[in-house]
């Protein structure tokens, strides 16, 4: 339900030039698609963690021991190269976003445990996707189609240049995100 950005090659935001623009991020995921995820998780018996940090890292490579130990300090409950910038930049196209965060390895949480490996996680990965397949399924099906949560309107109060200082091209570009704002 929380995310630690370690990312800094990613576009981050749909506002970056003549329009400047402040979401509200402090919960960064969907809460109503997050309680979809959670409960679909558990009608199918996987253990599921609804509460959770996760440190997004740019990747490829995976974290140094010396950085997941510092995750771990800092709270992080797992590692993880996905849901940034997508988080921001479904926020700021006030799209409902969540994300399912499979396990493939331990890293530094099992210090007893082997060294990560590229099969290790590949293996877990292949193992999880049966249970990815199926909780897409229940995902969809248990949406509720009547959006009630704060995704709808995050831009309501957010835009911060007066809409008469935007130019009108970027107006036109930024139109199926800001266009019923801009009117």
């Amino acid at each position: 339900d929380q995310l630690i950005d370690r990312t800094r090659q990613r576009a981050n935001s749909f506002f970056d030039e003549g329009v400047v623009v402040h979401i509200g991020f402090a919960e960064p995921f969907c809460g109503a698609v997050s309680q979809t995820i959670h409960q679909s998780a558990q009608e199918i018996g996987l253990t599921v963690h609804p509460s959770a940090t996760m440190v997004v890292m740019e990747g490829p490579a995976f974290s140094t021991k010396a950085e997941s130990f510092m995750y771990r300090a800092w709270g992080a409950d797992i590692i993880g190269m996905t849901a940034l910038p997508e988080a921001k930049l479904a926020r700021e196209a006030e799209m409902c976003y969540a994300t399912m965060a499979w396990v493939t390895d331990y890293d530094c949480w099992r210090e007893d445990a082997e060294t990560v490996t590229v099969e290790m996680v590949v293996q877990n990965l292949m193992q999880n996707v049966a249970n990815s397949k199926e909780m897409i399924r229940r995902v969809i099906a248990n949406l509720d189609q009547g959006r009630i949560c704060s995704c709808t309107n995050a831009l309501q109060d957010a835009i911060i240049t007066n809409p008469q200082r935007i130019p009108e091209d970027i107006k036109d570009k930024l139109a199926p995100i800001v266009g019923r704002y801009m009117i």
